[in-house]
């Protein structure tokens, strides 16, 4: 699949960071990902999530998992936007963090989301969670390398501005094309039934490794202090525009297959 990247969103924290460490998305490709999920969901999880998330969209719930870092009570879910890996590592091979990772993360709020015994309040606290998650996955750096904090050390420059690696994807690029969620969404590509098929196949570890393909071909994409510009997005822009889509509908598959 010729499928690259997507730029979402988060405030990234890495292993051992700390909050200042921290770098918060562009809200934009998060919520793009809500948007184009609600577009491949069946009419039953439809009607069950909007009951849950009280005629909130997913567009709108995206950011949520973000928004809470502020707050110290949940510092517990930070490891849960990201996964450290070395670049010539598999899930399955990588040191797992005891904290938890995007995969189990991910896998936590499926569980809750399915149990019938969780509170209604619980199950829509995990459901933000789980949609902001999917789509950090998608953006490669958030599987990125430890010793670099998934690039946010890796400095490099926007139009003559200082930022980093990690910056770039997260809102340099996007907020560069001056695009709202929405336009990232309806201008998403036109695939077939076949093509949505194959994007939806295989498990959040298969996703995270194919993901982490797409972070080494980023990390080789630049050099330190490189001055990135037109050419940097005439290159990268469509393949984070393609990831994006990607995330949103394996949202949708994972809710479906939730809800129903």
């Amino acid at each position: 699949m010729n499928f690259k990247l997507f730029l979402l969103i988060p405030f990234f924290c890495l292993l051992n960071s700390s909050e200042d460490d921290a770098v918060f998305w562009g809200k934009n490709g998060h919520r793009a990902t809500g948007k184009i999920a609600e577009m491949h969901l069946t009419k039953k999880a439809k009607k069950k999530i909007d009951k849950l998330l009280k005629g909130q969209s997913l567009a709108f719930v995206s950011t949520f998992a973000d928004e809470i870092k502020s707050d110290r009570t949940y510092s517990k879910y930070y490891p849960w936007h990201y996964v450290n890996m070395g670049l010539d590592e598999t899930y399955q091979e990588a040191e797992k963090n005891p904290q938890g990772d995007l995969v189990t993360g991910i896998a936590t709020c499926v569980k809750v989301l399915k149990d019938e015994n969780s509170s209604e309040e619980d199950k829509a606290f995990h459901l933000k969670l789980l949609v902001h998650f999917i789509g950090d996955l998608h953006q490669p750096m958030h599987i990125g390398r430890k010793e670099d904090k998934g690039g946010n050390t890796i400095q490099v420059q926007w139009f003559g501005k200082g930022t980093n690696l990690h910056r770039v994807w997260d809102e340099n690029m996007i907020d560069s094309y001056k695009m709202s969620y929405s336009d990232l969404a309806d201008n998403a590509e036109d695939l077939s039934k076949k093509q949505i098929e194959a994007i939806e196949k295989g498990t959040v570890v298969d996703w995270v490794n194919e993901v982490h393909e797409l972070t080494k071909e980023v990390y080789k994409s630049v050099k330190v202090g490189e001055n990135l510009r037109y050419r940097y997005s005439y290159l990268y822009f469509n393949t984070a525009r393609k990831q994006i889509q990607i995330g949103g509908i394996r949202l949708a598959k994972v809710l479906n297959d939730i809800f129903g």
